[in-house]
């Protein structure tokens, strides 16, 4: 009887014990796959906030939505494709492409954004508001037709040139070594942005002009020079951009700046258009809600969440969560 006892106590610490045991392993599971979703949606809202900078200090100078700024940002991608295949061929280092294929990605992009903002901007700084809206419409067409035609249709293979940290190796089924990598480079960049606006003479030339354009002029600020700067600046991110998510991804096409930009584009307006920490805070918000969207619903719901909490911000801030209420004046 007393045997029986015993026996009977053990079966019960040994079920209560694999109980403990699953419970603790579900737990684990858990919590690892919400630190996947997270960080993968923090990285997508990097490649997010690296686009979204542009739109954002373009409207700050001159309140212009730049519709062509995602297909600066494809590009870039292309730019450094193509660089990337002939850096190859000299047999040169991965790290050393990256580097040299994102310079140039950069320089080529900065150049179609001067470019873009004397041909299609600057002749209509003057117009209604309408009328650079739809160049800029146009520009983002002509893009995306002029790389169709210069390149293809298909998707290419974008070779894979972001490093492999060795000591992330027992957390990859958290998170991957692009994705730190990416993360990283958007908080370098987001820095030195930073250092740029605040503590320069051309970041205070910027929130000069961004203020008040024409008081700027009367102190001696080049004011055309500025925004070309600015265009300039903005396009140089979102190369950044472009050459870190085609590496991550692996594959482009000429219509990746089209979905990429307006997913930037409402990430500037979710933080508050105009608002450089804004368009930061809005494409973080952004990527996780898709990341967890994806995740815990289906991924065929991701827009529609994203969307629908965009529309849910707007309607208690008009604003963004860190923009400013303005009240035009009569």
């Amino acid at each position: 009887m007393t045997s029986s006892f015993f026996a009977e106590k053990e079966i019960y610490n040994g079920l209560l014990l694999s109980r403990t045991i699953i419970l603790q392993e579900l737990i684990n599971f858990l919590m690892d796959y919400f630190l996947e979703l997270l960080l993968g949606g923090l990285t997508k809202g990097s490649i997010y906030a690296l686009i979204a900078l542009g739109y954002t200090m373009v409207y700050g100078i001159i309140e212009l939505i730049n519709f062509a700024h995602g297909e600066i940002y494809m590009i870039g991608a292309f730019t450094a494709l193509i660089a990337a295949s002939i850096l190859n061929m000299l047999g040169l280092g991965q790290i050393t492409i990256l580097i040299l294929a994102s310079i140039l990605a950069i320089i080529y992009s900065s150049a179609y954004g001067f470019t873009m903002e004397k041909i299609a901007y600057k002749p209509l700084r003057h117009s209604p508001r309408l009328s650079p809206l739809i160049s800029a419409i146009g520009m983002s067409i002509f893009f995306q037709n002029y790389v169709l035609l210069a390149q293809t249709s298909d998707f290419l293979p974008f070779p894979s040139l972001l490093p492999e940290f060795e000591f992330l190796q027992p957390y990859r089924h958290i998170i991957r070594s692009p994705e730190i990598f990416i993360l990283f480079t958007t908080v370098v960049v987001m820095v030195l942005l930073t250092v740029l606006i605040k503590f320069t003479k051309v970041g205070k030339a910027m929130r000069a002009t961004a203020q008040d354009r024409k008081m700027a002029m009367l102190v001696g600020v080049d004011v055309n020079k500025i925004i070309s700067m600015t265009f300039v600046i903005g396009s140089s991110t979102a190369a950044i951009g472009g050459v870190l998510i085609a590496s991550f991804i692996g594959q482009i096409n000429f219509y990746i700046g089209f979905i990429a930009g307006i997913k930037a584009f409402t990430a500037a307006v979710l933080g508050g258009i105009g608002s450089i920490p804004g368009a930061v805070v809005g494409s973080l918000i952004l990527g996780c809600t898709e990341s967890f969207a994806t995740g815990y619903v289906l991924s065929d719901y991701e827009d529609v969440f994203a969307f629908g909490l965009l529309v849910l911000i707007l309607i208690f801030r008009p604003a963004g969560i860190l923009g400013k209420s303005s009240s035009e004046k009569v």
